[in-house]
C-alpha cells in the first residue's frame, strides 16, 4: 500500500486496526506491544506522531523531531530477534506520510502466517505475545501461546 499523504486522519479513532502513537522524541516501548498484537490478531496501521483527542477520541498528528531517524531506529530493532521474534515487513510496509504540516510514521503490519505466530516481544513467548481487542493490547493467555506454537510445529513438520 503506497501513500503520499494521510488524509482525513481527524476522522479516525483508535481501534482493532489502528494504533497512534506520539512518538515524539524515540519510539515508545508499547509499540512492540502493538507490533505483536497486531501480527498475531488481524493486523493494523501503528501511527507515529500522532496523539488521540481525549474528548472525543479522534486523531490528530503532533510535529516528529526527526521521523526518518525513527523509521532507521524501527528498522533497526524489528530485525533484532532480542526485541521481537520475527519481522513481518518489507520496506514499503512503513512509510512516512504528510498530514497537513506534520510528518506521520506509518507501519502497515500485517497477520502474521501461522508459521510465524505467536510473534512475541523479548526472548520468552509466554510472556511477550499479545493480542489484538478494541483499541488495546493484552497479554495472551499462556493456552493460546501454546495453541499458537503447537499450530506452528505442526505447520513445520510439514
Amino acid at each position: 500500500m503506497a501513500l503520499e499523504h494521510l488524509e482525513f486522519l481527524e476522522e479516525y479513532r483508535e481501534d482493532n486496526r489502528i494504533e497512534a502513537k506520539r512518538a515524539q522524541g524515540c519510539l515508545p516501548q508499547s509499540l512492540w506491544e502493538t507490533y505483536s498484537a497486531f501480527a498475531n490478531t488481524l493486523g493494523g496501521v501503528i501511527l507515529l506522531g500522532v496523539a488521540e483527542d481525549k474528548r472525543d477520541g479522534f486523531l490528530y498528528s503532533v510535529p516528529l523531531f526527526d521521523p526518518e531517524e525513527l523509521v532507521e531506529e524501527f528498522w533497526s530493532m524489528v530485525r533484532d530477534r532480542s526485541v521481537v521474534s520475527v519481522n513481518l515487513l518489507r520496506e514499503e510496509d512503513v512509510q512516512i506520510l504528510k498530514n497537513g504540516r506534520n510528518e506521520v510514521v506509518a507501519i502497515f503490519v500485517p497477520r502474521a502466517p501461522a508459521k510465524d505466530r505467536p510473534v512475541y516481544i523479548g526472548q520468552d513467548p509466554y510472556t511477550g505475545t499479545y493480542y489484538r481487542r478494541g483499541e488495546g493490547d493484552y497479554r495472551c493467555p499462556r493456552r493460546e501461546v501454546e495453541a499458537m506454537l503447537q499450530d506452528r510445529e505442526a505447520l513445520w513438520k510439514k
